[in-house]
């Protein structure tokens, strides 16, 4: 391919990119609730094979995980609902708090001969802008579940098709068999990351609210959540997280409770993320930290708070895609974080 050639194959590319963005952001209301559906399906495939391997029927399996799906989003979003209704009520208090714990501390400062304009701070650290902002990402995320029935009726209809894409693979292709080994493996790696993924947040969030709740911090299972949802983002999803929860301990209970607020967040987030995530995950998984900053602002701005939610699982899955594909590991290699690890899968795909 001559230079000419392929730099407009690179521009058709990158032309075609923009518009696939363009598109995305313009249907997002269609495509936000559908991928939560498709990330729903793929977490609840094992516990569904399951089910089915112990000689349930499918339609039975899957009433089950529907079921189960039902209870846990609608126990989640009346506990989150009533703790935001309190925070709001509470913002008030939060404030005249705010201002006297702000002046116990630059009294301290004054006296050591550290002058600094508590107004001004106040100004820029106003904990019910911070709580305002918190609960306006909180809404727009709750406003993607409102629509529960289309995501549900879609999870059902995609785990249907997963009992039958086997089938239908064996038909339309020539040579299944080698079709549906490279789909099973891609899928089996998507599934699994997802899966551990999600036990790795919950068990982040309720470890997090067990904390809050012995500090006595208002609304632990609020920021237990909060906890949970942002762990799918690494590296700055932690902090993201601990910042309005130690405001928050702040404002209430004092400067020693903060402490030991972002104490509790910084070793739950040490010993999940360093040893036991990485244990069960493996190395191969892990994107640079420009990449996810990246991805955080491309999907944040395509699809809101959602789409920075679901921004990592998206280039995770993109990577795995491009691993199983010879003519697009570089792209892999690039979005990697280690490249010893980006090695080790290289020699894995040459020898296949």
């Amino acid at each position: 391919m001559s230079e000419q050639h392929r730099g407009t194959h690179w521009l058709v590319g990158l032309a075609a990119f923009v518009i696939i963005i363009a598109g995305l952001k313009t249907a997002s209301q269609i495509v936000v609730p559908f991928m939560l559906s498709v990330f729903i399906a793929i977490i609840c495939a094992p516990f569904m094979a399951t089910l089915r391997r112990y000689g349930l029927p499918t339609w039975l399996s899957i009433l089950i995980v529907v079921l189960i799906v039902l209870v846990g989003i609608g126990s989640l979003a009346a506990l989150v609902g009533s703790s935001m209704d309190n925070l709001s009520e509470q913002l008030p208090t939060y404030k005249q708090n705010f201002a006297k714990q702000m002046e116990v501390l630059f009294s301290g400062l004054n006296t050591i001969g550290i002058h600094i304009s508590d107004s001004r701070i106040q100004e820029y650290l106003d904990p019910s802008s911070l709580m305002k902002l918190f609960t306006k990402a909180l809404t727009s995320l709750g406003s993607a579940l409102t629509n529960i029935i289309l995501v549900i009726m879609t999870v059902v209809f995609i785990l249907f098709e997963v009992v039958e894409l086997p089938k239908k693979l064996t038909l339309a292709v020539s040579n299944a068999e080698k079709s549906l080994s490279g789909v099973r493996s891609f899928v089996e790696s998507v599934n699994r990351y997802l899966v551990i993924k999600t036990l790795v947040s919950i068990l982040t969030g309720v470890m997090i609210a067990i904390w809050l709740w012995a500090i006595g911090v208002d609304f632990p299972i609020l920021w237990g959540v909060c906890a949970f949802l942002l762990n799918f983002v690494p590296n700055i999803g932690s902090i993201i997280a601990a910042v309005p929860a130690v405001m928050l301990a702040f404002v209430q209970l004092g400067a020693f409770s903060a402490g030991l607020t972002a104490a509790g967040f910084a070793v739950v987030n040490l010993v999940v993320g360093n040893v036991i995530e990485p244990r069960y995950m493996g190395k191969g998984l892990g994107l640079s930290t420009l990449v996810v900053f990246l991805s955080l602002l491309l999907w944040g701005w395509v699809f809101g708070p959602v789409g920075m939610l679901l921004s990592i699982p998206l280039t995770i899955i993109m990577k795995l895609a491009f691993e199983a594909n010879p003519r697009m590991h570089w792209l892999a290699v690039m979005i990697d974080s280690n490249t010893s690890t980006a090695d080790t899968n290289k020699d894995k795909g040459e020898n296949k």
